[in-house]
């Protein structure tokens, strides 16, 4: 796992509230987004994303794509408004052992009658943060005149 890394994941994975959201691509290359409310970074890197549902739509594309070696997504936010994306490739599944067993007991303590189809480790290529300031001073420094007239009016008015 050696790519550049704008963003230290370790920090978004402390904050109070994180909340997650998977990625992945159909059979036709169309992309199907979920919430992962139990998503972790591991103590190897990895991404964690914990998948509920046997048939579900995410658990079927997860599996083309470590099949088809197809590119996965996921987008890390705060509350504190960071949010970073990360690109990244399925590296394995985990359907039994000590890790599912650790994850299952954890869906059920959370969720109660709940099942666990896999526990899915990804592999981070990417990391980019797209927190709204970060964004926005990109646009302005690339962009300097894309800007909407009446934040141009404001501009002019507060400089009377």
């Amino acid at each position: 796992m050696t790519t550049p890394r704008t963003v230290d994941l370790k920090k978004f994975f402390t904050a109070p509230t994180v909340a997650g959201t998977i990625a992945t691509l159909d059979e036709s290359g169309a992309p199907h987004a979920v919430p992962s409310p139990f998503l972790r970074l591991d103590a190897d890197g990895y991404l964690v994303h914990l998948e509920l549902l046997e048939t579900s739509t995410s658990h079927r594309n997860l599996l083309r794509s470590i099949w088809f070696e197809r590119p996965v997504s996921i987008s890390i936010a705060t509350a504190d408004g960071r949010v970073a994306v990360v690109r990244g490739r399925v590296h394995k599944a985990h359907v039994s052992g000590p890790l599912f067993s650790d994850c299952y007991r954890e869906v059920r303590n959370r969720l109660g009658d709940a099942d666990l189809a896999a526990v899915w480790l990804i592999e981070v290529r990417e990391i980019s943060d797209e927190s709204y300031a970060l964004r926005k001073a990109r646009e302005e420094e690339l962009h300097p005149f894309f800007r909407h007239l009446d934040r141009l009016a404001a501009d002019q008015s507060s400089n009377a």
